[in-house]
């Protein structure tokens, strides 16, 4: 099987690590700042999406900066509807037939609290999978930056929807100098609330971090893990217990978690048996598609048809949904990915 981008857009995929704030339109953004009376960097779309395009950031906290400009226009329930519907259409256009989005609802208020904007956000989703048949779910993350009361208080408000299409909680945001054992307890409720656990790691900082998010928050998951090879002794535990790694190329290039993506360690991971996913995390700020990372990985890193089906069985294998739904969902792939 040759590897084309015609190929890659057909072939049926799961993405676990988008960020609903990090996704945007370039269009909608500016009919949300319009209607708010937010200035934006740029006053058309393709001009907007060359301004919102990480291009120069040094580190992860400067990547994060973008963030502020979306957040600035998604300040109520109906901008919130509306930009996840369009996140579940534009996954839908090129064959992801699963999907898992995060945010965190801390970040839309005080217009709109905690509950509020969960909802809003399911029924976008909600919405958007009726149209266009790709499940979609929902992960609610606290932020390492803000108060542990806080991310206390956002798994509180998720545990009311998991049975509504909220699946998982996690921790986002700026990693150096915060470490994941300060929200331990909000990680505990959320596991006794029914939600999975995941926990963005190994990306801003060093092993540590990702074995704090084992430990000390009961991770089944985690959000990039680049740094997982500094520790060997770790890489192997993670590897022996099948740990997935939700890995994000681009990402990882324009934060500097790795210098160039031909250096980026998921080639190593998956050689190892690990079972690494590939992620757009940020669509707007990345200019990325998620066919986009599997090209990447079959002309940066390597990666054969053979090789990307697994990779997508992977994410399907591991999404945060019931067994039996994932069995049904594995099921309808499967013939797919088994003939690449």
């Amino acid at each position: 099987m040759t590897v084309t981008r015609e190929w890659l857009a057909r072939l049926p995929k799961a993405e676990l690590h988008t960020h609903l704030d990090g996704s945007l339109r370039p269009t909608t953004l500016l009919d949300l700042a319009e209607a708010v009376g937010v200035r934006l960097p740029a006053p058309t779309a393709p001009a907007l999406a060359d301004a919102m395009l990480v291009r120069h950031a040094r580190n992860l906290n400067e990547y994060l900066e973008r963030y502020v400009v979306t957040v600035s226009v998604m300040r109520s329930a109906a901008a919130l509807t509306r930009i996840a519907r369009e996140l579940v259409e534009d996954a839908a256009a090129e064959s992801i037939r699963y999907l898992e989005v995060r945010f965190c609802p801390a970040l839309h208020g005080p217009e709109v609290g905690l509950e509020e904007t969960i909802e809003a956000v399911l029924e976008g989703l909600s919405a958007g999978e009726r149209e266009t048949g790709t499940i979609a779910r929902l992960i609610a993350c606290g932020l390492r930056s803000l108060p542990p009361a806080t991310s206390l208080a956002i798994a509180r408000a998720a545990m009311q929807f998991a049975d509504r299409g909220l699946v998982a909680f996690d921790l986002a945001g700026a990693e150096a100098g915060h470490p994941a054992e300060a929200h331990a307890e909000a990680f505990r409720a959320a596991r006794a609330g029914g939600l999975r656990i995941t926990c963005h790691a190994g990306e801003a900082a060093g092993p540590e971090s990702i074995r704090a998010a084992l430990t000390a928050c009961g991770a089944e998951r985690i959000g990039h893990g680049v740094r997982l090879r500094d520790d060997p002794a770790l890489e192997a535990d993670v590897a022996a217990r099948g740990i997935p790694l939700e890995m994000c190329l681009t990402s990882n290039v324009h934060t500097h978690a790795v210098a160039r993506i031909e250096e980026h360690p998921v080639r190593r991971y998956f050689d190892l048996g690990i079972p690494v996913t590939l992620n757009t995390d940020s669509r707007l700020m990345d200019r990325i598609t998620l066919a986009d990372e599997y090209w990447k990985a079959h002309t940066a890193l390597g990666f054969t048809a053979p090789e990307l089906a697994r990779v997508a069985r992977h994410a399907f294998a591991h999404a945060f949904l019931p067994d039996d739904e994932r069995r049904r969902l594995l099921a309808a792939v499967t013939p797919e990915l088994e003939a690449a």
